[in-house]
């Protein structure tokens, strides 16, 4: 039990990390490429895929049940 306490630490840990990388990226395509739209939406598009697939648990809709 300590393990899955430990890995759901770890993923929490690297979400964060990676979505302050992509906030940061965000923040410099919007003031160095003057806020190209499609860059932002590509970027908006990745945070959207991260949180979805780590706290929604989107994979768990294809799983058979009992796992």
């Amino acid at each position: 039990m300590e393990e899955k306490k430990k890995a759901a630490y770890r993923l929490g840990v690297i979400t964060f990390v990676i979505l302050a990388v992509l906030t940061v990226a965000e923040y410099y395509a919007s003031v160095s490429l003057a806020a190209s739209a499609v860059i932002m939406f590509i970027i908006a598009f990745l945070k959207a895929g991260v949180i979805v697939q780590n706290f929604m648990h989107i994979s768990r809709l294809w799983r058979e049940e009992g796992h």
